[in-house]
């Protein structure tokens, strides 16, 4: 499906020819100015009768658009290892509502709690939720080669920075790439109890980019080169207990009648 994005022109069978000028790709709903009308209406993709100016239908109920843009920053990131610029790491996390993931792209020594910081070079979900580009100068629905020139064109400087190699790093990542592309991103998300230090070592958490994807069932991602230490130990279920006599066991309950009384 074409890019759904502010200024892209739509057609709606009651109003004609108009232009998107907000637009929530996690709930479908738009608002769009017709003509020479001065007030916005408001549209949801799913139930209005909405199509491209060209007359192609807007699936978005069965085919919604990404709503957040890693899985897209992982394809640039793999392609631009692969010419090498492998000191270029890309961090994802939740943000505190669990709604949104946060991006940040990073050249240089593989630090990933001291990153480096450039202008244009981290973003949130949200935003891309309302306005679908990475800020680098690119268009909605660039592909990843378009992504990689505007990211060049933006700042040189900084992905010059990325040459050079990192061999145990890239090749994480292109397992990674090649397990989740293109409807699965990874979060680097860290549970540790208050004021502890992290004791057990979970797989990586796995988020669809789409909404209509399932939850990922593929194989368990591990953690890039260098986050094994910051777990005391790997995470195993507990071993069910021996029983020798033969009769299954029962699993213990609480015993409400001595709560009742």
């Amino acid at each position: 499906m074409k890019a759904l994005a502010p200024g892209t022109v739509i057609f709606h069978r009651h109003r004609g020819y108009g232009v998107i000028t907000t637009v929530n790709l996690l709930t479908g709903w738009i608002s769009a100015r017709f003509g020479s009308e001065s007030r916005t209406l408001d549209l949801n993709l799913s139930t209005d009768e909405v199509q491209f100016a060209d007359g192609e239908a807007i699936l978005f109920r069965r085919a919604p658009p990404d709503r957040m843009p890693h899985a897209r920053l992982m394809a640039v990131v793999r392609e631009l290892h692969k010419a090498g610029y492998q000191k270029l790491y890309l961090y994802s996390w939740p943000k505190p509502s669990g709604l949104h993931w946060r991006w940040h792209l990073f050249t240089g020594p593989r630090d990933w709690m001291q990153r480096s910081w450039r202008e244009g070079w981290y973003g949130s979900g949200a935003d891309y939720n309302s306005n679908p580009v990475m800020g680098w100068g690119d268009l909605p629905g660039a592909s990843t080669e378009e992504l990689i020139h505007a990211l060049a064109k933006f700042d040189p400087q900084g992905l010059a920075q990325a040459l050079g190699r990192d061999e145990d790093h890239t090749a994480w990542f292109a397992s990674v790439c090649d397990a989740l592309l293109p409807g699965y991103m990874y979060s680097l998300d860290m549970q540790r109890p208050e004021g502890a230090p992290l004791t057990e070592m979970p797989a990586v958490p796995v988020i669809p980019v789409r909404a209509t994807l399932a939850p990922y069932s593929g194989p368990e991602i591990g953690w890039p080169p260098g986050w094994a230490g910051l777990w005391s130990k790997v995470h195993v279920m507990p071993a069910p207990r021996v029983n020798f006599t033969g009769v299954p066991e029962v699993p213990a309950q609480a015993d409400s009648a001595d709560e009742a009384d």
